[in-house]
Protein backbone atom coordinates (compact mmCIF):
# COMPACT_ATOMS: atom_id res chain seq x y z
CA UNK A 1 0.00 0.00 0.00
CA UNK A 2 1.13 3.16 -0.90
CA UNK A 3 0.98 6.99 0.67
CA UNK A 4 0.13 9.86 -0.97
CA UNK A 5 2.28 13.10 0.08
CA UNK A 6 3.99 16.33 -1.27
CA UNK A 7 7.33 17.33 -1.18
CA UNK A 8 7.91 20.06 1.29
CA UNK A 9 12.02 20.33 0.44
CA UNK A 10 14.91 18.57 -1.30
CA UNK A 11 18.37 17.78 -0.64
CA UNK A 12 20.08 15.94 -3.20
CA UNK A 13 18.45 12.30 -3.29
CA UNK A 14 16.37 12.91 0.30
CA UNK A 15 12.63 14.55 0.17
CA UNK A 16 10.85 15.84 3.40
CA UNK A 17 7.64 14.86 2.44
CA UNK A 18 4.29 15.63 4.77
CA UNK A 19 1.77 12.81 4.85
CA UNK A 20 -1.36 13.67 2.94
CA UNK A 21 -3.83 11.23 5.54
CA UNK A 22 -1.78 12.49 9.15
CA UNK A 23 0.17 15.90 8.08
CA UNK A 24 2.99 13.89 9.33
CA UNK A 25 6.72 14.68 7.94
CA UNK A 26 8.77 11.99 6.63
CA UNK A 27 12.05 11.94 5.34
CA UNK A 28 11.95 9.73 1.88
CA UNK A 29 14.85 8.81 -0.51
CA UNK A 30 13.32 8.12 -4.61
CA UNK A 31 13.64 5.08 -6.74
CA UNK A 32 17.08 5.92 -9.21
CA UNK A 33 14.67 5.62 -12.32
CA UNK A 34 12.51 8.54 -11.10
CA UNK A 35 15.71 10.77 -10.65
CA UNK A 36 16.47 9.92 -14.00
CA UNK A 37 13.51 10.54 -15.84
CA UNK A 38 13.03 14.11 -14.30
CA UNK A 39 14.12 15.26 -11.08
CA UNK A 40 11.54 15.89 -8.61
CA UNK A 41 10.80 19.07 -6.93
CA UNK A 42 9.17 21.20 -4.29
CA UNK A 43 5.22 20.71 -4.55
CA UNK A 44 5.23 17.34 -6.37
CA UNK A 45 2.56 15.16 -5.29
CA UNK A 46 4.27 11.31 -4.73
CA UNK A 47 3.43 8.16 -3.86
CA UNK A 48 5.53 7.03 -1.10
CA UNK A 49 6.24 3.25 0.21
CA UNK A 50 6.26 2.73 4.35
CA UNK A 51 9.24 1.27 5.29
CA UNK A 52 9.27 -2.87 5.84
CA UNK A 53 10.87 -2.15 9.06
CA UNK A 54 11.05 0.43 11.29
CA UNK A 55 13.94 3.10 11.44
CA UNK A 56 14.26 2.33 7.40
CA UNK A 57 13.54 4.66 5.07
CA UNK A 58 10.41 5.68 3.19
CA UNK A 59 10.65 5.45 -0.55
CA UNK A 60 9.04 7.58 -3.65
CA UNK A 61 7.57 5.19 -5.78
CA UNK A 62 5.65 7.57 -8.49
CA UNK A 63 5.19 11.06 -8.58
CA UNK A 64 1.98 11.96 -9.55
CA UNK A 65 1.40 14.21 -12.56
CA UNK A 66 1.20 18.08 -12.25
CA UNK A 67 -0.62 20.31 -12.69
CA UNK A 68 1.29 23.24 -13.11
CA UNK A 69 5.31 24.05 -12.78
CA UNK A 70 7.37 26.74 -12.08
CA UNK A 71 10.50 26.98 -14.45
CA UNK A 72 13.06 29.15 -16.62
CA UNK A 73 14.37 27.84 -19.72
CA UNK A 74 18.03 27.24 -20.09
CA UNK A 75 18.80 27.82 -23.78
CA UNK A 76 22.81 26.79 -23.46
CA UNK A 77 21.63 23.04 -22.59
CA UNK A 78 18.23 23.85 -24.21
CA UNK A 79 16.33 22.30 -21.14
CA UNK A 80 14.09 23.51 -18.47
CA UNK A 81 15.00 24.27 -15.34
CA UNK A 82 11.68 23.18 -12.87
CA UNK A 83 12.13 25.24 -9.42
CA UNK A 84 8.60 23.75 -7.69
CA UNK A 85 4.90 22.51 -8.87
CA UNK A 86 0.80 22.47 -8.37
CA UNK A 87 1.14 26.43 -7.78
CA UNK A 88 -2.57 27.79 -7.51
CA UNK A 89 -1.87 31.59 -7.45
CA UNK A 90 0.90 34.05 -8.35
CA UNK A 91 0.76 36.49 -5.22
CA UNK A 92 2.04 39.87 -7.22
CA UNK A 93 2.46 42.76 -4.27
CA UNK A 94 3.02 46.38 -5.20
CA UNK A 95 3.44 49.12 -2.94
CA UNK A 96 0.90 52.49 -3.10
CA UNK A 97 4.03 54.59 -1.29
CA UNK A 98 7.22 53.23 -1.55
CA UNK A 99 8.42 52.38 -3.67
CA UNK A 100 6.37 53.61 -6.32
CA UNK A 101 3.76 51.55 -8.09
CA UNK A 102 5.24 50.36 -11.38
CA UNK A 103 2.35 49.08 -14.44
CA UNK A 104 5.18 47.76 -16.38
CA UNK A 105 6.48 45.80 -14.05
CA UNK A 106 3.44 44.08 -12.95
CA UNK A 107 2.89 43.17 -16.33
CA UNK A 108 5.80 40.97 -16.37
CA UNK A 109 5.01 39.12 -13.49
CA UNK A 110 1.62 39.16 -15.69
CA UNK A 111 3.62 37.45 -18.60
CA UNK A 112 5.31 34.73 -16.19
CA UNK A 113 1.48 34.12 -14.62
CA UNK A 114 0.65 33.34 -17.68
CA UNK A 115 3.36 31.71 -18.85
CA UNK A 116 3.31 29.14 -15.52
CA UNK A 117 -0.44 29.12 -16.40
CA UNK A 118 -0.90 30.26 -12.94
CA UNK A 119 -3.94 32.93 -11.54
CA UNK A 120 -2.49 36.10 -10.57
CA UNK A 121 -3.82 38.31 -7.38
CA UNK A 122 -2.47 41.69 -7.01
CA UNK A 123 -2.22 43.18 -3.69
CA UNK A 124 -1.79 46.62 -3.16
CA UNK A 125 -0.29 47.01 -0.27
CA UNK A 126 0.15 50.01 2.17
CA UNK A 127 -2.13 51.36 1.39
CA UNK A 128 -2.95 53.95 4.63
CA UNK A 129 -0.20 55.54 3.15
CA UNK A 130 -1.52 55.80 -0.17
CA UNK A 131 -2.58 59.61 -1.88
CA UNK A 132 -4.29 59.77 -4.83
CA UNK A 133 -2.16 62.04 -6.77
CA UNK A 134 0.39 58.64 -6.92
CA UNK A 135 -1.20 56.86 -9.32
CA UNK A 136 -5.36 56.34 -9.95
CA UNK A 137 -5.75 52.89 -8.15
CA UNK A 138 -9.14 52.79 -9.74
CA UNK A 139 -7.95 53.05 -12.98
CA UNK A 140 -5.11 50.15 -12.31
CA UNK A 141 -7.27 47.54 -10.83
CA UNK A 142 -10.15 47.72 -13.87
CA UNK A 143 -7.22 47.40 -15.99
CA UNK A 144 -6.59 44.37 -14.49
CA UNK A 145 -10.00 42.91 -14.02
CA UNK A 146 -10.42 43.36 -17.88
CA UNK A 147 -6.97 41.44 -18.03
CA UNK A 148 -9.05 38.78 -14.99
CA UNK A 149 -7.00 39.57 -12.70
CA UNK A 150 -8.10 40.08 -9.26
CA UNK A 151 -6.86 42.81 -6.91
CA UNK A 152 -7.00 43.79 -3.03
CA UNK A 153 -6.59 46.70 -0.93
CA UNK A 154 -4.41 46.18 2.12
CA UNK A 155 -2.02 47.48 4.54
CA UNK A 156 0.05 44.79 6.46
CA UNK A 157 1.23 47.27 8.77
CA UNK A 158 -2.18 48.60 10.04
CA UNK A 159 -4.26 45.82 11.11
CA UNK A 160 -7.62 47.79 11.78
CA UNK A 161 -7.41 48.82 8.03
CA UNK A 162 -10.51 48.89 5.78
CA UNK A 163 -10.11 49.20 2.03
CA UNK A 164 -11.62 52.53 0.40
CA UNK A 165 -11.16 51.95 -3.37
CA UNK A 166 -11.26 48.27 -4.30
CA UNK A 167 -13.90 45.50 -3.38
CA UNK A 168 -11.67 43.32 -1.83
CA UNK A 169 -9.78 43.88 1.19
CA UNK A 170 -7.36 41.91 3.68
CA UNK A 171 -10.29 39.70 4.79
CA UNK A 172 -11.41 38.52 1.27
CA UNK A 173 -7.39 38.24 0.13
CA UNK A 174 -7.04 35.88 3.12
CA UNK A 175 -10.87 33.44 2.58
CA UNK A 176 -9.67 33.00 -1.13
CA UNK A 177 -6.28 31.92 0.30
CA UNK A 178 -7.58 29.42 2.33
CA UNK A 179 -6.77 25.71 1.15
CA UNK A 180 -4.42 27.45 -1.82
CA UNK A 181 -0.48 26.87 -2.48
CA UNK A 182 0.80 30.48 -3.45
CA UNK A 183 4.43 31.74 -4.51
CA UNK A 184 4.94 35.51 -4.00
CA UNK A 185 6.63 38.56 -5.92
CA UNK A 186 7.27 41.93 -5.59
CA UNK A 187 10.09 44.76 -5.56
CA UNK A 188 11.93 44.62 -2.51
CA UNK A 189 10.39 47.16 0.25
CA UNK A 190 6.39 46.33 -1.13
CA UNK A 191 5.95 44.74 2.50
CA UNK A 192 5.82 41.14 1.36
CA UNK A 193 7.25 39.34 4.52
CA UNK A 194 5.16 41.45 6.71
CA UNK A 195 2.03 40.87 4.76
CA UNK A 196 2.84 37.10 4.55
CA UNK A 197 3.31 36.81 8.46
CA UNK A 198 -0.03 38.57 8.90
CA UNK A 199 -1.90 36.59 6.73
CA UNK A 200 -0.51 33.41 8.03
CA UNK A 201 -1.73 34.41 11.73
CA UNK A 202 2.40 34.47 12.41
CA UNK A 203 2.88 30.92 10.71
CA UNK A 204 5.15 31.96 8.38
CA UNK A 205 8.26 34.66 8.38
CA UNK A 206 10.43 35.74 5.54
CA UNK A 207 12.81 37.76 7.17
CA UNK A 208 16.36 38.58 5.08
CA UNK A 209 16.14 35.72 2.52
CA UNK A 210 15.33 33.35 5.44
CA UNK A 211 12.22 31.20 5.55
CA UNK A 212 10.95 30.89 9.03
CA UNK A 213 8.30 29.11 10.48
CA UNK A 214 7.53 30.97 13.77
CA UNK A 215 9.05 29.05 17.19
CA UNK A 216 10.19 26.01 15.13
CA UNK A 217 13.38 27.22 14.47
CA UNK A 218 14.25 28.37 11.10
CA UNK A 219 15.95 27.32 7.53
CA UNK A 220 17.60 29.06 4.62
CA UNK A 221 16.62 28.22 1.63
CA UNK A 222 18.77 27.82 -1.39
CA UNK A 223 16.53 26.17 -4.04
CA UNK A 224 12.74 26.46 -2.87
CA UNK A 225 10.47 24.69 -0.06
CA UNK A 226 6.86 25.27 0.71
CA UNK A 227 5.99 26.09 3.96
CA UNK A 228 2.76 25.41 5.94
CA UNK A 229 1.10 27.97 6.75
CA UNK A 230 -1.94 25.93 8.26
CA UNK A 231 -4.37 28.09 6.26
CA UNK A 232 -2.48 28.45 3.40
CA UNK A 233 0.75 27.26 1.91
CA UNK A 234 3.77 29.30 0.19
CA UNK A 235 6.48 28.41 -1.94
CA UNK A 236 9.69 30.73 -1.33
CA UNK A 237 12.51 30.37 -3.47
CA UNK A 238 15.26 32.62 -4.67
CA UNK A 239 14.67 31.42 -8.16
CA UNK A 240 10.97 32.54 -8.28
CA UNK A 241 12.23 36.15 -7.34
CA UNK A 242 14.12 36.81 -10.37
CA UNK A 243 11.67 38.47 -13.19
CA UNK A 244 14.01 38.62 -15.95
CA UNK A 245 12.12 37.55 -18.93
CA UNK A 246 15.15 36.64 -21.16
CA UNK A 247 14.54 33.18 -21.42
CA UNK A 248 11.35 33.39 -23.48
CA UNK A 249 11.40 33.40 -26.98
CA UNK A 250 9.53 36.38 -29.43
CA UNK A 251 6.73 33.89 -29.97
CA UNK A 252 6.23 32.61 -26.42
CA UNK A 253 6.45 36.40 -25.50
CA UNK A 254 3.64 37.25 -27.54
CA UNK A 255 1.47 33.81 -26.32
CA UNK A 256 2.20 35.29 -22.58
CA UNK A 257 0.29 38.52 -24.05
CA UNK A 258 -2.78 36.70 -25.23
CA UNK A 259 -4.66 40.01 -25.27
CA UNK A 260 -2.34 41.71 -27.94
CA UNK A 261 -2.08 38.89 -29.52
CA UNK A 262 -5.72 38.45 -30.11
CA UNK A 263 -5.66 42.26 -31.18
CA UNK A 264 -2.51 42.17 -33.37
CA UNK A 265 -4.73 39.78 -35.60
CA UNK A 266 -7.00 42.50 -36.13
CA UNK A 267 -4.12 44.74 -38.09
CA UNK A 268 -4.44 45.33 -41.84
CA UNK A 269 -0.67 43.41 -42.15
CA UNK A 270 0.38 40.11 -40.21
CA UNK A 271 4.30 42.32 -40.24
CA UNK A 272 2.66 45.04 -38.47
CA UNK A 273 4.83 46.11 -35.81
CA UNK A 274 2.14 48.06 -34.21
CA UNK A 275 4.21 51.84 -34.30
CA UNK A 276 2.20 55.31 -35.32
CA UNK A 277 3.70 55.59 -39.32
CA UNK A 278 1.92 51.71 -39.76
CA UNK A 279 -1.15 51.97 -42.35
CA UNK A 280 -3.87 49.83 -41.23
CA UNK A 281 -2.31 48.91 -37.82
CA UNK A 282 -5.48 48.07 -35.37
CA UNK A 283 -3.54 49.65 -32.43
CA UNK A 284 -3.55 53.08 -34.22
CA UNK A 285 -6.79 53.65 -34.58
CA UNK A 286 -7.78 53.33 -31.53
CA UNK A 287 -9.83 56.28 -29.39
CA UNK A 288 -7.51 57.46 -26.49
CA UNK A 289 -10.59 58.83 -24.80
CA UNK A 290 -12.28 55.00 -24.25
CA UNK A 291 -11.01 53.49 -20.87
CA UNK A 292 -10.64 50.08 -22.76
CA UNK A 293 -8.02 51.80 -25.05
CA UNK A 294 -6.40 52.89 -22.91
CA UNK A 295 -6.11 49.71 -21.01
CA UNK A 296 -5.10 48.28 -24.82
CA UNK A 297 -2.49 50.83 -25.37
CA UNK A 298 -0.99 50.08 -22.12
CA UNK A 299 -0.15 46.87 -22.66
CA UNK A 300 0.98 47.21 -25.66
CA UNK A 301 3.60 49.07 -24.32
CA UNK A 302 4.43 46.71 -21.64
CA UNK A 303 4.65 44.17 -24.38
CA UNK A 304 7.09 46.60 -26.85
CA UNK A 305 9.55 47.18 -23.81
CA UNK A 306 10.00 43.53 -22.63
CA UNK A 307 10.14 42.66 -26.49
CA UNK A 308 13.39 44.83 -25.99
CA UNK A 309 14.83 42.14 -23.88
CA UNK A 310 14.08 39.17 -25.63
CA UNK A 311 14.86 39.90 -29.22
CA UNK A 312 18.13 40.24 -29.18
CA UNK A 313 18.86 36.34 -28.45
CA UNK A 314 18.00 34.36 -31.44
CA UNK A 315 14.70 32.27 -31.07
CA UNK A 316 17.06 28.89 -32.07
CA UNK A 317 19.27 29.41 -28.88
CA UNK A 318 16.75 29.94 -26.46
CA UNK A 319 14.11 26.76 -27.24
CA UNK A 320 14.12 24.22 -24.54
Amino acid sequence: MTIKARIFRSSKRHFDCQRSDNKEMVTATALAILLKEDHIVVGDWVELIPPPVAGQEWVIEKVIKRNNSIFRNLPRVQKKSVIASNVDVLLVVSSADKPAYKRGLVDRYLVRSEYWDIPAYLIFNKMDLYESGEFDISFEAERLKWLNVECFEVSAQDGKYKQKYLDQGFSELSEKLKGKTAILVGQSGVGKSRLITELSEGKIQLLSGETNRANKGSHTTTWAELIDGEKFALIDSPGIRSMSLSDLTKEELIQSFSDIQEFATKCKFVSCNHEENNKGCFFQKLDLEQKDSQYILSRLDSYKRVLEEVSDVPDWQKKP
